[in-house]
């Protein structure tokens, strides 16, 4: 009985340190940067769609994808914040797989 106790409860431990410990992690760190947009941050939305955070209100966002062409959408729709060494590294993937196709 008290083997059975034991092989459970590691098999609840790993499931916890394998699943639900690394989701919970990334959950903080998306509502951490949700919580840190602010205006004139470059953003990319879940859906791709690349522009500027031009006001921010409540649960809700303006976005700027080109010249007077704005969206509103909710902050909840923003998949990534877009910096510098992003950018640097989607460039070198690509080169990468421009490499790997030749």
């Amino acid at each position: 009985m008290s083997q059975q106790l034991l092989m459970l409860g590691a098999f609840f431990l790993i499931i916890y340190f394998t699943m639900i410990r690394p989701q919970q992690k990334q959950q903080k760190q998306r509502k951490t940067m949700l919580s840190d947009l602010r205006k004139g941050d470059k953003v990319v939305t879940i859906g791709g769609i690349e522009g500027e955070i031009k006001s921010i209100k409540d649960d809700r966002i303006v976005l700027k994808v080109a010249h007077n062409v704005n969206l509103t959408m909710l902050k909840t729709s923003v998949g990534q914040v877009v910096t510098e060494t992003t950018n640097i590294q989607e460039e070198s993937n690509d080169e990468q797989a421009l490499i790997e196709e030749k």
